[in-house]
């Protein structure tokens, strides 16, 4: 895990743990909330490597023995609370983790530094056996909570927090890293940075995913025929979305992208706008045969979908009732 100075944007953040640092005004607990894969865990290690660093001059200087341990993740002070159910972090988590530990003085370094990552699985008991903790903790201790967002958090805890959130990485910060240090194409860069939304670690995972790629082709295939589907062939499609374990958040994504850059097309007929660039020939031939209402009914059925998923309707409905609206609003392309 890198320093402050290796990671990408969150700059408001880094400020705040460096004058921190600095003043020597370290708070007892943070919430560190965002995506997976917006950077949460690195600001934690970012921060703790600071701390723990007993290097001269400037810190952290990655080199020292310190810093060594945390970039090996063998550091005596500084604990990742592990939980052994995907779905939640139990008070049994908490307590022989971080509550039965606490009171021994750190090893090593001036702070004893727990980072609990998906902390927003922790069940009710587990948050109140850390309240303990967090009530009267000795100096040294320090707990960063990463969440993916504190809705689930109790006000008690929230209370004694200090709340950090993440923001979207601007669309050229995650662009320019794919391209110079992945060494991406324009183009390929263009499409995952559109579907990474400044989720830098998204972007990565995009780039290396050759899921990714071949999901890709297939909803290209999927948006170009629907018109032509019958029913039955919709049920199947919507079949191996769920077989393949395809996210459909990631399918509305790609549907409202791809419908994005149609409207765009049809407003502007300007090619370097679009997102899907190599999709030129197809997205011009729809756009020359779709009307605005037509776009603007499947662009209104995929904010309906999202509504509809958000509010834990089947999925299989609601992948059916939109394959029938774009089938609907589409089947004028042949025409």
């Amino acid at each position: 895990m890198p320093g402050f100075e290796e990671i990408l944007g969150h700059d408001s953040i880094k400020r705040h743990f460096l004058r921190a640092i600095e003043t020597k005004k370290i708070s007892h607990a943070y919430i560190l909330e965002g995506e997976a894969g917006m950077g949460k865990k690195s600001l934690a290690v970012a921060f703790a490597l600071t701390l723990l660093c007993q290097g001269e001059g400037k810190r952290p200087c990655l080199d020292c023995h310190a810093c060594r341990q945390v970039l090996s993740s063998n550091h005596p002070d500084l604990f990742y609370v592990r939980h052994e159910k995907t779905a939640s972090i139990g008070v049994d988590d908490i307590r022989e983790q971080i509550n039965d530990s606490v009171l021994i003085r750190p090893y090593s370094a001036s702070y004893k530094i727990y980072i609990v990552d998906e902390a927003e699985k922790m069940t009710v008991q587990a948050q109140n056996a850390l309240l303990k903790t967090m009530e009267e903790p000795p100096d040294y201790v320090i707990i960063l909570l990463l969440a993916a967002g504190q809705e689930a958090f109790l006000p008690t805890v929230l209370s004694r927090c200090v709340q950090l959130k993440l923001k979207p990485l601007q669309d050229n910060v995650v662009k320019g890293y794919l391209t110079e240090k992945l060494k991406m194409a324009e183009a390929e860069a263009d499409t995952c940075t559109v579907f990474a939304r400044g989720n830098l670690g998204r972007a990565i995972a995009i780039a290396s995913s050759g899921e990714f790629q071949a999901m890709q082709q297939d909803f290209l295939h999927v948006l170009k025929n629907i018109y032509k589907f019958d029913i039955s062939e919709i049920l199947d499609e919507i079949r191996k979305i769920k077989d393949n374990k395809q996210d459909v958040g990631e399918f509305l994504n790609f549907i409202e992208i791809w419908y994005r850059d149609i409207l765009v097309f049809k407003a502007t007929k300007d090619r370097n706008l679009l997102i899907f660039k190599e999709e030129y020939p197809s997205i011009r031939e729809i756009s020359s045969k779709s009307g605005y209402g037509n776009l603007g009914r499947i662009l209104d059925g995929i904010l309906k979908a999202r509504m509809r998923l958000n509010s834990n309707v089947n999925m299989e409905l609601v992948a059916e009732l939109l394959f029938l609206i774009l089938k609907e609003n589409t089947v004028s392309i042949e025409t």
